[in-house]
């Protein structure tokens, strides 16, 4: 109780205050209300370090913030638990990942455009672009504070004595990486090379107005840096090495190489999106690496790869989805129902890390990422079915929607490319996407009355009958995945990945400027099209040209690439502006403004999916090389590669 005393020949202090006596009772009441609720907050609620430091020891925080780490190098290391101490914290609107919309901020795949101790499982079970922001939710919750010590000793050792041998990698490749060109014919040699000529205009106009900020904006001849890389610089040239590479644009490959090496600094202090930092960074640098055996690409990858360990020091070992590079603190996106982690984000770590152990030596990066598929192992899915919002602290989803677009796909397209990546070893990864893809189909492929396949979304049972272009994807994972399925089910995924992607030409074809919406829908007698205007707009996204480039591979059907050149001359008419490409507002007018944004993953993906739709089959085979989110090539691990220690 507080007890106010009042000091000799002084009045009271309220009534000094001229309050009458009600008026007292009413204050004091108050006060005495407001100083519980404060202490409460401060003392009682489980995640509130923060508060706890202004009044507290910066030791006493700091001890009280991190129980959840023991060293990954010490064979003795059992998980512990992780207590989340810090309180809620939402990032800045802007920070948001692909899957978010542009205009609330993307993989909705910016979208709107991922290891567990050496030891077992956690002691709290159950977890935790492309994704979609759902508005006026729960602010997420940051978890803990700096790293612990013994974390950041585990990080150290992916400096372990080891080397990885990069020439019996490059002898092991079945396949010249840039294939053998021969026996093309000319017209497909003209489209190739037209794509060529607009990577480098792309590239050209990102350096002259834009090198070393993250995206380049072309109508105003600008750079654009945004905060959802935390600090970190550069985006469009990392993810612009392979595909330099890949075209033979040998001068400017070499402009970004010497930028990575001079002028890529890892030692910021900002909030990163933990999936967008690994697929476009973590994911660019290992292609680039892997493809040309620059010591600089591997060294930078896993520096940055230690910087994202502290985000999986949770209770479930799933990772928050953003993260501070600088001190290792992690939280969830504010518009995350309930402060939960994302599918798509926490799924779309596999490739990169198991990478991350093979170059370093070091298994921590490869446990953090099998402790995940170990907790979704033990949850239980509603009809089969993967929500896309898991609670990192308890395990359990927070929310029964499900998707294929927007936040949740690349988890299935991790699953079968794990599969694939492993030389066809990981069994596990294997039949998690077989049975998830059972329960798609059982639940959410439909047919439209005009006959058009697409993959509905599911909200507690509720069908919505609208698909994103995030989950035009499907189409070639679908192939990619029937390309090794039984020989009963083997035509039949076929024909139903050849029906989605058709769909997706659709979404395309049914607009103006033959470039499809954000998303489109299936009801009040519309087919493929967006009927909100929040809907029609085009980024420069890659999902339907990828599947054009798959589809092609597993059939050789001429229409794939006839549909993909109608992209390349849609794209060259509707968004190359004088000093670049940018997206455009509306797909459904023959005069459409620009949204003065040329995204970093147009380099990435959307040119190189399409530049390889005109390659022959050898040229980055997909017998020797899966490809990440962000169409970062990794190389299928035929052996092993390590090498004695120099």
């Amino acid at each position: 109780m507080v007890v106010l005393r009042k000091l000799p020949g002084m009045p009271g202090w309220p009534a000094a205050l001229g309050l009458r006596l009600p008026q007292k009772f009413l204050f004091l009441l108050f006060l005495s209300g407001l100083l519980t609720l404060c202490f409460g907050a401060l003392f009682l609620l489980p995640d509130s370090s923060r508060f706890k430091r202004l009044f507290l020891p910066r030791r006493a925080t700091a001890s009280a913030s991190s129980s959840s780490s023991s060293s990954a190098s010490s064979s003795s290391a059992s998980s512990s638990s992780t207590r989340d101490t810090d309180l809620p914290r939402s990032p800045p609107a802007a920070a948001e990942p692909r899957h978010a919309s542009p205009a609330a901020p993307r993989r909705l795949r910016e979208k709107l455009r991922t290891a567990a101790r050496m030891a077992g499982p956690p002691a709290h079970t159950a977890p935790g672009s492309r994704q979609q922001v759902q508005g006026g939710e729960r602010r997420a919750q940051p978890d803990t504070g700096a790293p612990p010590p013994d974390a950041a000793a585990a990080a150290r050792e992916t400096r372990a004595p080891f080397r990885f041998d990069y020439e019996r990698f490059r002898r092991s490749l079945r396949h010249p990486v840039r294939g053998s060109r021969t026996g093309e014919d000319p017209e497909t040699r003209a489209r190739r090379l037209k794509i060529k000529e607009m990577m480098k205009f792309a590239w050209d106009n990102y350096k002259q107005y834009a090198l070393g900020k993250n995206e380049l904006r072309p109508l105003t001849k600008n750079g654009h840096i945004g905060n959802m890389f935390g600090g970190l610089r550069g985006a469009t040239v990392v993810d612009a090495l392979d595909t330099l590479y890949i075209m033979e644009l040998e001068e400017e490959f070499q402009e970004a190489k010497k930028w990575v090496e001079k002028s890529f600094d890892l030692n910021v202090n900002g909030e990163a999106s933990l999936f967008e930092v690994n697929i476009r960074y973590v994911g660019g640098l290992l292609a680039a690496y892997y493809l040309t055996g620059e010591e600089v690409f591997k060294s930078k990858a896993l520096e940055l790869g230690e910087k994202l360990l502290p985000a999986f020091n949770t209770p479930t070992g799933i990772p928050r989805g953003v993260i501070n590079l600088g001190s290792g603190m992690s939280w969830s996106w504010g518009w995350a129902s309930a402060g939960s982690s994302i599918l798509a984000e926490f799924g779309t770590l596999h490739l990169e890390f198991l990478h991350l152990s093979e170059l370093s030596g070091n298994p921590v990066f490869a446990e953090k990422v099998m402790n995940i598929r170990k907790v979704l192992n033990r949850v239980e899915k509603p009809q089969g079915l993967y929500p896309n919002f898991l609670s990192p602290v308890t395990g359990n989803w927070v929310q029964h929607h499900v998707s294929i677009g927007g936040l949740g796909d690349s988890f299935y397209e991790y699953l079968i490319k794990s599969w694939l990546m492993s030389d066809k070893k990981d069994s596990e990864a294997k039949k998690l996407y077989d049975d998830a893809l059972e329960a798609i189909e059982k639940h959410l492929v439909k047919k439209s009355a005009g006959g058009l396949t697409y993959i509905a979304e599911w909200r507690g049972g509720v069908l919505d009958h609208k698909m994103g272009h995030l989950a035009c994807f499907s189409g070639g994972m679908i192939a990619l995945g029937a390309e090794h399925a039984g020989e009963e089910r083997r035509q039949h995924y076929m024909d139903l990945a050849a029906e989605i992607t058709n769909t997706c030409h659709e979404s395309y074809a049914r607009s103006d400027t033959k470039l499809g919406p954000e998303a489109f829908r299936f009801d009040a007698g519309t087919e493929a099209m967006a009927t909100r205007l929040s809907e029609r707009y085009y980024i420069l996204r890659p999902e339907v040209v990828e599947s054009y480039m798959y589809m092609w591979r597993l059939t050789h059907d001429p229409k794939y690439r006839q549909w993909g050149w109608e992209v390349v001359k849609a794209l060259e008419k509707h968004c190359r502006v004088e000093a670049g490409f940018s997206g455009i507002r509306d797909v459904y007018t023959t005069n459409p403004t620009h949204d003065n944004m040329q995204q970093s993953f147009f380099l990435a993906e959307t040119l190189k999916y399409l530049y390889l739709l005109f390659c022959e089959d050898d040229v980055l085979s997909l017998d020797d090389w899966v490809f990440n989110t962000e169409a970062h090539p990794l190389p299928v691990n035929h052996t092993n590669f390590k090498a004695s220690v120099q």
